[in-house]
């Protein structure tokens, strides 16, 4: 499977007449944005503000975030199973408005979602300070379940990214990227010399408001299997959940999986990518023994050499990484993992709840319980008050004067368990 990303940098976004992208900047219609991601009749209104770089600018709660993005050539279409039917996508040409998001805000649903600020300390956490950001707050009607509110927000904010997306179907991009992945027998054979490598993406599906899609499918409802890379491209896996927003994946980081990017770019050089095996994360015993050894079983028939594996979460899901890593390292096959830790406000805690001695490589993606200040914005698009709530802050976390002390937990992104983040370590 090939496919061509066209890439269409995006300096600034401005409001303006009409929808479209002009020397680097991409212009808002409000009025039409408004009305495509209202379109539900369980919204009751939509909002649209705009948060750029350098700002002084709080998004509180954050609920999703995604990429502007359209297909150009080829089968399917963006975000499959939710914006267009279910024809496999990751084929053919994608244009991507690179450096434009669209974040949803809203009424908080659960108490796991989280914060983006544009300028200060936190947003040296979160990716998502150095992206152009058109912001919809949305409310939906009365009376919603929680699981609908979910919905509701979700599906506005993917109306609105496919609209936004539309600007780039005939603008010339900047860069083009290809990438591919051959059929197996055809892929195994073609660097013969080099170790074959397969990439195990754990996705968040606990249910609960813990959800993650593939073609619209909930993971949790299916078995552990074969996925072209290139689908996460073109928004195969979507982001339905509220869990800690630190390493929450959105389905901007799944459209950019900085894994799959880092395995192209060895492909063919120092590793023989594969392809991915998408799995999930279960709550009971039976669930985590049945996904794991169907993972390791895939992982064999591929005939991978090495496998990197990802997490999405902490505590529970962190049973279904070392099952995973256990099983696939008795076959002997090497596994890498990534995860982030919990090791309390000290760093002076136990990381994960579980362990193995098999997993002696393992990449962190920082400790969520860190305690920062986030000092106050001149302006905050939507709801300040939830820092008292939202995970990793406490009764008491939103200062008189604006100001937010809490754990970095509460940053959109901040210890994210794809390496989508700025956090770095060092030798003391």
């Amino acid at each position: 499977m090939r496919l061509e990303v066209g890439n269409i940098f995006i300096k600034d976004v401005q409001f303006g007449k009409k929808t479209e992208v002009k020397s680097g900047v991409l212009y808002v219609n409000k009025d039409e944005l408004c009305k495509v991601a209202g379109e539900d009749e369980r919204v009751k209104s939509v909002e649209v503000f705009l948060a750029r770089p350098g700002e002084s600018v709080r998004i509180i709660p954050v609920k999703d975030v995604v990429e502007p993005r359209v297909k150009v050539e080829g089968p399917g279409g963006i975000l499959p199973g939710f914006m267009t039917g279910v024809e496999q996508v990751g084929s053919g040409r994608t244009h991507v408005l690179k450096g434009a998001a669209v974040v949803t805000t809203g009424k908080i649903v659960g108490f796991q979602e989280g914060i983006i600020d544009m300028k200060g300390t936190g947003a040296e956490y979160t990716p998502f300070s150095r992206t152009n950001n058109v912001v919809v707050k949305v409310e939906p009607i009365d009376s919603l379940k929680q699981h609908e509110h979910e919905v509701v927000v979700r599906l506005a904010g993917f109306r609105a990214a496919t609209y936004l997306g539309l600007a780039g179907k005939e603008a010339t991009p900047d860069e083009v990227k290809t990438y591919e992945t051959k059929p197996l027998f055809e892929q195994s054979m073609k660097y013969t010399h080099l170790p074959k490598v397969a990439y195990v993406y754990m996705l968040q599906t606990q249910g609960l408001l813990h959800n993650t899609y593939y073609y619209g499918v909930d993971v949790k409802e299916i078995v552990p299997t074969f996925m072209y890379p290139t689908e996460a491209f073109d928004g195969a896996i979507a982001s339905g959940n509220c869990v800690s927003a630190c390493d929450k994946n959105p389905t901007y980081v799944h459209q950019n999986s900085p894994v799959i990017e880092d395995l192209y770019a060895q492909h063919g050089k120092t590793i023989n990518f594969l392809g991915c095996i998408i799995t999930n994360e279960n709550v009971t015993l039976m669930d985590k023994e049945r996904s794991s050894n169907m993972t390791a079983k895939l992982v064999e028939f591929l005939g991978a050499d090495a496998v990197i594996i990802s997490e999405e979460g902490f505590g529970n899901p962190d049973a279904d990484l070392v099952m995973n890593c256990n099983k696939i390292e008795k076959k002997g096959i090497r596994t890498v993992l990534i995860t982030d830790e919990y090791a309390g406000q000290d760093g002076g805690s136990q990381s994960l709840a579980d362990s193995t001695p098999l997993g002696d490589a393992c990449v962190t993606a920082g400790n969520a319980n860190q305690v920062v200040t986030l000092p106050k914005m001149d302006t905050v698009i939507g709801y300040p008050e939830v820092a008292n709530v939202i995970a990793g802050g406490w009764n008491g976390s939103l200062q008189a004067d604006g100001s937010i002390v809490t754990e970095i937990q509460v940053i959109t992104g901040a210890t994210n368990e794809l390496g989508f983040h700025y956090l770095t370590a060092k030798t003391v």
